[in-house]
């Protein structure tokens, strides 16, 4: 056995090796044969005029004057030549071109510092110039059926449309063939002798390419190669082909999608991502995808990318996965999951009535941590997911509209899902119905009077994703139907007060009630049985606002030219609603029981309680709600502005709100809600709000409750801190300082100083811009660095930093000796941030704290490096339950996406947790 597995191994290292040997010989005898001189004289006649001298330096005229009968043109289109510098004409029927010459006959078309054209035998001779240094420049350029060739020298037969060239680059898809010898036939493919295949644009020193003994190229279709092998930074790489094929295209094609090689301990070797691309048509592509894996799992994925202009456009990604784990007989699984992603925006010009929209992110829950793509991810540690789709179609010349949407909310640490399907709204917006059409004199007060309507129906369930399709859609889903009609009007008296007077109403139709009764062993009210039946439940309130403005201003001491305004917005508002849970509007239920203490109880309930859409308000109200608004701006003195001051907003809003209700038996006093809004800059704006309750709570008997005292008249203030919240997210980057201290705008005058400049601020050369001439092939890679005076490239590092900080307060648990709540603070801090020390660099990073736990709860790294022709790249997840990192070297051309190396971390369930 361990013979055969060695003689296999030297067979297939004789196998890879044979093509890489015989290109090397096949490399060394083309130089040879290069240095070898004809000993034989050449052909005078019937030879091939490629073959000709490329100048004629000894032209020999007939001695017998020419004859009076006119030849036959040999060539049956005019040839036009141009040259900047000079035009030589010889008595021979040679022409010699020199400085940018131009040589064109039909649709061929050949460029070069100097050009020999002989219209005997059609032939023309193209070659690059010397500078006064050496330096060579303006070389052939031969242009055929819309295909650019440049080369070092090239000869053309315009009669036989054959030709030779040495030197020759030409582009092709999106790479560049490079040939020593090339030989043009006459339907435009060529056959050349030791070429090159690279998608580098140093045609001269490649970073890496696919060296070609010989093969013939088709341009725009294909190339056809004999043994050719791999040549990385100009080192030969045993790495060889017996043959290779590559296809090009300038259409839209499908093709095959390679696959990635990789293992992973529970599932086995495996090989994903690879498939097929379908270019259906110039609007809609689809590819199909797959992974299987050596122990049995499997997936599928299709994703389509769709567009027409000025109509829509959006994509979608779905993906199926089988996923098997374990050992048979012992602790084997099999999970299958699936997975949709669908994105529709629509353009405003396709229709000013109707509007879709679509944002769907639904998967299983267990789909993120089987897949391999999103393991370890942001995306794949997210615990909740919604989806939504939106139609809203508008009728013309109306005030309706009608709107249609779907909704899903998902949870994946216990796969709960809600889905509402449909959500119905029909909107009509504001009107007066009593207002003329054709208004004559004052405006009457019922002609103030203004109304609109909305209807909204909404069908829902709340469950587990495996049994949302067992579901039955009368006893599971919830549906109903919410009606709301708002009236009101606002007029002026003293011409400082507002008045607004307004009366709502709203209905809700619902399609079941329950029942309930007292259950001594719980010791609760439990549901007793679910009626299904229609069902018709309303509220309404009035409704009398007062609202006016006063406004103060003060000069500080520190400045009398400074002002501060003060704007203070007064509101009071009376409201009165009726007792609906008495029994004359039978939306309420009660019946007597006795507790466990023996006392006979009164519990009163209403069947809707459940509903979405909620019940009518229990017990009479008639409310008087406070709200106070203030504004705080400073005007100093401002040279800078055209008015001569500027404004600074000290509070940009700051309110305070609370309500009385009149007709409560106790608690008459609602908690109290204050607002502020402080506007830094037109960027930067940040929102604090908190509330306070007044009253006071007793634990004396082992329950808490609130009770009828408040805390004022105890001495211990307005109210107590109920909860606050705040939540900043700033962000900082290379600019952020430059502006806060002017430096940019020097940095844009510097700049408008140098319009005009290139990179290292010397003047353009001549011929720039518009009639730039060609940029050669062979100039290199391009420099587009920029350097200082002294000569040293300018590296500006950009940077960014943002964070999100967000801190909330609220009661806790309760302390019995003290009969007060005990505060809780709950704070969240992430940070993200990248960093580009070079052009070619680039570093970003993720990551979360926790603060209950004292560390760093998730974190991702990515770091990647542009290396021209290829880019390498790295994300790390170092902290947390996915510990992973992933490697990949690639090169950067799309057509070269296969030619890659993949390194990823190989974390499962069989690993160790340490921490």
């Amino acid at each position: 056995m361990r013979k055969v597995r060695i003689l296999t191994y030297i067979f297939l290292c004789i196998l890879f090796s044979v093509p890489f040997w015989g290109a090397q010989y096949a490399h060394i005898a083309s130089i040879m044969y290069s240095h070898l001189q004809d000993t034989l004289p050449p052909a005078k006649s019937g030879g091939d005029s490629l073959l000709a001298p490329s100048r004629p330096l000894h032209v020999v005229t007939d001695s017998l004057p020419s004859d009076s009968v006119k030849k036959k043109d040999m060539l049956d289109a005019i040839v036009d030549y141009t040259a900047n510098d000079s035009i030589v004409l010889t008595a021979g029927n040679w022409g010699f071109l020199y400085g940018s010459a131009e040589v064109t006959y039909t649709n061929i078309k050949l460029k070069g510092e100097q050009i020999s054209v002989n219209m005997d035998s059609s032939l023309v001779f193209a070659k690059f110039g010397l500078d006064s240094v050496g330096k060579e420049f303006g070389y052939p350029v031969f242009s055929d059926g819309g295909t650019d060739y440049e080369s070092k020298t090239m000869k053309y037969n315009f009669k036989t449309r054959k030709g030779y060239s040495t030197n020759i680059v030409t582009t092709q898809g999106e790479g560049y063939v490079v040939a020593n010898d090339a030989k043009k036939n006459p339907d435009n493919s060529f056959f050349m002798l030791g070429g090159k295949y690279t998608t580098c644009d140093d045609h001269e020193h490649p970073h890496f390419y696919l060296a070609l003994t010989k093969a013939k190229v088709k341009p725009k279709k294909n190339v056809v190669t004999g043994p050719a092998y791999l040549v990385i930074e100009g080192l030969p790489l045993p790495i060889g082909l017996p043959f290779a094929f590559f296809p090009f295209s300038d259409k839209y094609s499908s093709g095959v999608i390679m696959p990635s090689y990789g293992d992973e301990l529970e599932r086995g070797f495996n090989l994903r991502d690879g498939g097929y691309y379908f270019a259906i048509n110039d609007n809609i592509d689809l590819a199909v995808t797959g992974e299987i894996y050596t122990k049995g799992s499997w997936g599928l994925n299709a994703r389509s990318t769709y567009r027409k202009r000025y109509k829509y456009s959006g994509s979608f990604d779905a993906g199926y996965l089988v996923t098997k784990t374990g050992e048979k007989d012992i602790d084997y699984s099999v999970a299958k999951d699936m997975r949709l992603n669908w994105t529709h925006s629509q353009d405003p010009k396709a229709n000013q009535f109707r509007t879709l929209s679509a944002s769907v992110n639904f998967s299983t829950s267990s789909y993120d941590r089987n897949d391999l793509n999103l393991r370890g991810t942001p995306a794949g540690t997210q615990n909740t997911k919604s989806s939504s789709v939106n139609l809203t179609q508008k009728i013309p010349n109306s005030g309706w509209s009608l709107s249609a949407s779907m909704n899903v909310a998902q949870r994946s640490q216990d796969s709960s899902i809600s889905l509402t399907l449909p959500n119905l709204t029909v909107t009509m917006t504001r009107i007066a119905p009593f207002k003329r059409k054709e208004a004559a004199g004052a405006e009457r007060w019922y002609e103030k009077i203004q109304m609109s309507y909305t209807g909204d129906f909404r069908n829902s369930i709340d469950t587990k994703e495996n049994l949302l399709f067992k579901s039955n859609l009368q006893k599971d889903w919830k549906n109903a139907m919410k009606h709301s009609i708002p009236v009101s009007a606002t007029f002026s008296a003293f011409n400082y007060l507002n008045i607004t007077p307004s009366f709502n109403y709203t209905e809700r139709w619902y399609t079941s009630r329950v029942e309930k009764a007292w259950d001594p062993s719980r010791n609760a009210h439990v549901v007793t049985d679910t009626t299904y039946s229609f069902s018709r439940v309303y509220d309404f309130n009035a409704a009398l606002s007062f609202q006016t403005k006063l406004y103060g201003f003060f000069n500080p001491l520190f400045s009398k030219s400074t002002t501060i305004r003060h704007v203070f917005t007064p509101s009071i508002t009376l409201s009165y609603a009726p007792d609906f849970s008495s029994p004359r509007w039978g939306f309420y239920e009660r019946y007597n029981y006795q507790d466990q203490n023996g006392r006979d109880m009164e519990y009163v309930y209403s069947p809707y309680e459940q509903g979405m859409f909620g019940r009518p308000s229990e017990g009479a109200q008639g409310m008087v709600s406070f709200d106070f608004d203030n504004n705080l701006e400073m005007k100093v003195p401002s040279a800078k502005d055209s008015t001569g001051y500027k404004k600074i907003s000290l509070i940009d809003n700051l309110r305070v709100g609370f309500s009385h209700n009149m007709m409560a038996d106790s608690l008459k006093w609602s908690d109290i809600n204050v607002s502020m809004r402080l506007k830094f800059s037109k960027s930067f704006t940040v929102n604090v709000g908190a509330t306070f309750d007044p009253y006071l709570y007793d634990g004396s008997d082992g329950s808490v409750r609130k009770i009828d005292q408040l805390r004022i008249t105890h001495g211990r203030g307005f109210g107590r801190l109920k909860s606050t919240g705040y939540s900043i997210s700033p962000s900082l980057n290379q600019d952020t300082f430059k502006k806060l201290f002017g430096r940019d705008k020097d940095e844009d005058s510097k700049k408008k100083d140098e319009k005009g400049t290139d990179g290292d601020g010397e003047h353009p050369a001549e011929g720039s811009g518009e009639g730039e001439t060609r940029q050669s092939m062979f100039d290199g890679k391009k420099d587009d660095n920029q350097y200082d005076e002294d000569g040293y490239v300018k590296n500006e590092i950009k940077w960014n930093l943002g964070l999100n900080f967000s801190m909330n307060y609220g009661y806790g648990e309760f302390d019995f000796k003290k009969n007060e709540y005990k505060g809780r603070l709950t704070k969240t801090f992430g940070f993200n941030g990248s960093i580009q020390p070079t052009k070619n660099w680039n570093l970003n990073f993720n990551a979360t704290y926790d603060f209950d736990y004292k560390k760093i709860a998730y974190m991702s790294c990515n770091i990647t490096r542009n290396l021209h022709c290829w880019s390498i790249s790295a994300s790390f997840n170092p902290v947390g339950p996915y510990k992973s990192y992933y490697v990949s070297l690639r090169a950067s051309s799309s057509l070269l996406q296969d030619l890659k190396y993949e390194q990823r971390g190989r974390s499962s369930s069989y690993d160790p947790q340490w921490d």
